[in-house]
């Protein structure tokens, strides 16, 4: 997958890069992309609108518009505008803050060069005023925030911000009987955030949008993971569907595994969107969460005559989580969010938490294959919080089942397991063959 622009490492930013995306007919400008013929005071209020929002990119030297048969791409004398740019910054700004520069020499021998401006809104003063105001960006325009808009930049708690658009998900919890008992194995949760267009904050959500999701869903390699838990002890299912609890701003997607009886579905697995009230002060961000929920043990347990004990192989969960991750930054389901939520998709983050609640204590619910209790532990984990590492890119699927690894190594340890790297390893370098370890 090619890296976008904005994520781009230098090395990356090349002029023929630039001229592609230049020429697209489709390409205009955005909540976080702007073309600037040259420098200019405009420039200056676009930089600081995007780190008072999601931040983005600004190219300068191309022409705000394309003419037939002409280069939108002209380019700058670097140095000169880099200055202006600069001063601008330290004499606008309140405080005084810059962005990133990436400057790209054009390929016609000319000496003219492409500047591109990274604003991050991660590391920008805010709110960053201009002239006494704070600008803010809209769709493919700057405006400036209302009182409510400027109080909640100033109370923003910086440390919560290391992921642009919140992707704190919150604790499952654990479905119940009349009695207080667990009627789950275990519940994995992961989500994300996505920001709000400015079309998105009012209107409902889209039918034909809802569609693609769920025709997205049902694409990706979650089924194939949810149907690969148990090395395929599940052979029919419910593709994803709207079920329960849709309203014009909420959409619940559910898939489900065999059938209900004798306790509950075997697999299910639950996708939110919600959509803030468009009523609000503030519009936010779109929630979306994704739930999976397995009672393969206790649907076992409950087979009356043919009862036998069930305990998951520590392979089906890495395959699980993998599953779940590929689906969250897959291309055609990050497509749909994105138009859900009217933004670009350079704006749907990769989800930064995993979440995991079980009904009895993690080592009773894991096939101890190769694991044994460390002597004395309690091991009386029932699951935990999982953080992804910011450094992976989970669109590359070596470095997606890296962060599985992972999170199974910190599982093993939270349960007072002894083995579990050593295991994960064997399971890594062993092609699979589809055979379960014995039950």
């Amino acid at each position: 997958m090619v890296t976008p622009l904005f994520a781009a490492s230098m090395a990356d930013l090349t002029i023929e890069r630039i001229r592609v995306l230049a020429a697209r007919p489709d390409q205009v400008e955005s909540q976080t992309l702007e073309f600037k013929r040259e420098y200019s005071s405009s420039l200056l209020k676009s930089i600081a609108a995007m780190a008072n929002t999601y931040g983005g990119m600004i190219l300068v030297g191309i022409n705000d518009r394309a003419a037939d048969g002409k280069d939108r791409v002209i380019g700058v004398d670097a140095q000169s505008t880099l200055d202006q740019i600069v001063s601008g910054c330290y004499e606008k700004f309140d405080p005084p803050w810059e962005p990133k520069f990436i400057t790209v020499p054009l390929d016609d021998g000319s000496g003219r060069s492409v500047i591109v401006i990274k604003v991050d809104p991660n590391t920008a003063p805010r709110p960053l005023l201009m002239d006494m105001k704070a600008p803010i960006r809209l769709s493919g325009r700057n405006a400036s925030a209302d009182r409510d808009r400027l109080l909640a930049l100033a109370r923003e708690d910086r440390l919560a911000e290391a992921v642009p658009m919140g992707q704190h998900v919150t604790s499952p919890q654990m479905p119940q009987d009349n009695e207080g008992s667990p009627t789950a194995d275990f519940i994995f949760r992961t989500g994300i955030n996505v920001p709000i267009g400015e079309a998105a904050a009012w209107r409902p959500l889209s039918e034909r949008t809802l569609a693609t999701l769920t025709k997205a869903l049902n694409d990706s390699p979650l089924p194939r993971a949810l149907l690969g838990i148990g090395h395929g002890a599940v052979d029919s299912f419910h593709p994803f569907r709207r079920a329960g609890l849709n309203r014009s701003r909420r959409a619940r997607l559910a898939w489900h595994a065999g059938s209900k009886e004798p306790a509950g579905f075997p697999v299910e697995a639950v996708v939110t969107v919600a959509l803030p009230d468009p009523y609000a002060a503030n519009h936010g961000v779109a929630q979306v969460q994704i739930d999976v929920i397995s009672r393969l043990h206790r649907f076992a347990a409950a087979l009356g005559a043919h009862r036998f004990d069930y305990f998951y192989p520590v392979s089906d969960l890495c395959g699980l989580l993998e599953g779940i991750l590929a689906t969250v930054v897959d291309p055609s389901v990050v497509a749909a969010l994105a138009d859900l939520a009217d933004v670009e998709e350079v704006l749907v983050a990769q989800p930064q938490q995993m979440h995991l609640v079980t009904g009895d204590v993690v080592a009773a619910l894991l096939h101890p294959e190769g694991l044994a209790p460390v002597p004395e532990d309690s091991g009386g984990s029932h699951g935990g919080i999982f953080m992804a590492n910011p450094a992976l890119n989970l669109r590359v699927e070596s470095e997606r089942r890296e962060q599985a690894d992972n999170w199974m190594r910190q599982l093993g340890l939270d349960a007072g397991l002894a083995g579990m790297e050593a295991l994960v390893d064997r399971i890594r370098a062993t092609p699979s063959d589809g055979a379960a370890p014995a039950r």
